[in-house]
């Protein structure tokens, strides 16, 4: 049988966007981030962050940085009696200045390689799954692969509200934060939720 997952874009979702974040002392955890994974994992979700880090190509931090800032995360996260099943992230941008990591890729969201990759890893029924974040790229995400899709009004998630969204990429839900998300997802089960 496969695995429900739940999708989290890391920095304005899970964490403080501190803006292109190199340094584990910025780490700082949302409000709700923690307790809405750890009720996620309890209803027997594995949860997975998926985030774009192009500061790599852009040349302000390392792939290292991100590991570093990644387990950061993880460990104020597990203070809480909360983790995570997994993290993928993208270093790539096109207009990016360090060489190796300047391309057109599949792996920046809203390209599908994070997920395709997290499913066959994790055996994730990606049909059964979600995405939530807090930005416009987080929904056409989840939303062109078929997953539901929650925004966050944490980040710039009250800026991707007030833009509004193309009738095709509106989220399924808005919510004010991860914890809240949760409860929905949760209550909706295998179902598809109300809004």
């Amino acid at each position: 049988m496969k695995n429900q997952a739940v999708f989290l874009d890391r920095d304005g979702t899970v964490i403080r966007d501190r803006e292109y974040l190199a340094d584990p002392a910025g780490v700082e955890l949302l409000k709700g981030a923690a307790a809405g994974i750890k009720a996620l994992r309890q209803a027997g979700f594995m949860v997975i962050v998926a985030t774009n880090q192009s500061g790599v190509a852009r040349g302000f931090f390392t792939e290292q940085d991100i590991k570093r800032v990644n387990e950061r995360m993880q460990e104020l996260l597990a203070v809480e009696g909360a983790g995570l099943d997994g993290i993928y992230y993208c270093p790539h941008y096109p207009e990016g200045k360090v060489q190796e990591y300047v391309k057109v890729c599949y792996c920046r969201k809203p390209g599908p390689d994070m997920l395709f990759t997290a499913a066959q890893e994790r055996n994730v029924d990606l049909f059964k799954s979600w995405v939530i974040g807090d930005k416009p790229t987080d929904i056409e995400f989840g939303f062109k692969q078929g997953l539901r899709t929650i925004l966050v009004l944490t980040g710039y998630g009250r800026e991707t509200q007030s833009r509004g969204f193309n009738v095709s990429l509106e989220p399924d839900l808005i919510v004010p934060d991860l914890e809240a998300a949760a409860a929905k997802i949760i209550a909706a089960g295998d179902g598809y939720p109300g809004k």
